[in-house]
């Protein structure tokens, strides 16, 4: 059980620590509405990479061949949420500033705590590699992969903890960006920064796949 957990950390923080598109935003809202938001948008990056990894001890070499006329699709349908959520967060900044908002910590920050995780629980669910890649390090590990309910258990419990807490530790940065960055002209620059570097990687996300 417990070299099941240990794999299952090192499995979540292998997935989780590569900020992508997702971290980016992740980062952004923090910063913007506050960290209740950003520790629901966490969980509900964790919540998916928990589920992922639920599927692949489930029976992830079954999934792959599943999974693989969909990955295109999937990925673009990604990419495009992700490019219109950015867009969407820098035009609304821009808006502000030029009203002479951005001035508090809300600004942007209309996304509750509950619906920051179900937004982020479904940009993230939409990304299949992460199954095929939990599946991969089951089947790669051989005999010693999680046989028994409770190993695979352990292994799930260990990549949900460790993609939480990875996600929430991204969650502190938006929260301190978003404390040192008090200025309208400051939080209006991060805003455009992080709406662009977003765009970036969602790009990245269909052109590398």
């Amino acid at each position: 059980m417990g070299g099941a957990a240990v794999a299952g950390l090192l499995a979540g923080y292998g997935i989780a620590i590569p900020v992508g598109a997702v971290g980016a935003y992740l980062v952004a809202v923090t910063a913007r509405a506050g960290w209740r938001t950003g520790a629901g948008a966490a969980l509900g990056v964790a919540t998916a990479d928990g589920v992922y990894a639920l599927l692949a001890v489930a029976g992830g070499s079954a999934l792959v061949p599943v999974l693989a006329p969909v990955m295109t699709p999937l990925r673009w349908v990604s990419a495009v949420v992700l490019v219109v959520l950015g867009v969407r967060a820098g035009w609304g900044a821009f808006a502000a500033y030029r009203k002479g908002g951005l001035v508090s910590r809300d600004d942007g920050g209309d996304l509750a705590p509950g619906r920051a995780y179900l937004t982020f629980l479904g940009i993230t669910i939409l990304n299949p590699m992460t199954v095929i890649y939990f599946a991969a390090l089951v089947l790669a590990t051989g005999p010693s992969a999680p046989a028994t309910p409770v190993d695979r258990t352990a292994f799930v419990v260990g990549a949900l903890v460790a993609s939480a807490s990875w996600q929430l530790f991204l969650a502190l940065g938006g929260t301190l960006l978003g404390r040192t960055l008090t200025s309208a002209r400051g939080r209006l620059g991060t805003a455009l920064v992080s709406s662009t570097l977003i765009v970036v990687l969602a790009v990245r996300l269909v052109v590398e796949g």
